[in-house]
């Protein structure tokens, strides 16, 4: 979905990715995790194969298919600390195989004058986490849930479903697990995000996207 593939400004870049790395997932000694080749080429194929299917609006077509790797430095998950939500541990890394129906995307964006519940298949993210220098293995299945009016998302729940891993760093990701979905923690950036991804960055980024696959039936 947009927030994993979108490159909004850096500050609510960091707290989008900071997001990420405690959902779906130092000290001065820790070895830090390099960002692994191949990332960002990744992720911009992702986007531009997203966005041609939210311009086109069509469910006939290949779904949405990709395979994700992203690391962030433990500065920028820092940068999105919250008062009541605190990161103590090092850089983290996450790999996920997203696979979203096509139908899935093109019901939400043409539904017109009600909402539209959006539920993305359950996914699982592996993720690697730094704690007192030693790299600490993660699993994350999240089904994040949208909640769109005539294109434009209006609420999102990161909706995380099952964790594995060390007990610190499980307690931290479900606590922003609940900050997120029950308070709102987080909410207005990532709105503010993924509509415009939707909005601006598709069809400025790639103008041509809708015309390069099927038209709409």
């Amino acid at each position: 979905m947009p927030w994993l593939v979108a490159a909004p400004p850096r500050p609510v870049r960091s707290r989008i990715g900071a997001v990420l790395a405690l959902l779906a997932v130092g000290t001065a000694a820790a070895v830090a995790l390099e960002a692994q080749s191949g990332e960002k080429e990744a992720i911009a194929a992702c986007e531009r194969r997203l966005c041609t299917l939210l311009q086109q609006k069509s469910a006939a077509g290949e779904d949405l298919r990709c395979e994700l790797s992203k690391t962030w430095a433990r500065s920028v998950i820092k940068d999105a600390e919250q008062p009541t939500l605190k990161w103590g541990f090092g850089d983290a890394r996450c790999t996920v195989r997203i696979h979203i129906p096509r139908a899935l995307i093109a019901a939400a964006m043409t539904a017109r004058g009600q909402h539209h519940k959006l539920w993305v298949p359950p996914h699982t993210a592996a993720c690697v986490v730094e704690i007192d220098g030693a790299p600490h293995t993660v699993t994350a299945t999240l089904a994040p849930k949208l909640d769109l009016k005539d294109g434009k998302v209006e609420k999102v729940w990161v909706n995380l479903t099952g964790l594995e891993g060390p007990p610190a760093i499980k307690a931290t990701l479900w606590t922003a697990a609940k900050l997120a979905d029950n308070v709102g923690l987080f909410q207005w950036p990532m709105l503010k995000a993924i509509n415009r991804f939707i909005a601006t960055t598709c069809p400025h980024k790639y103008p041509l996207a809708a015309a390069s696959g099927p038209k709409p039936q």
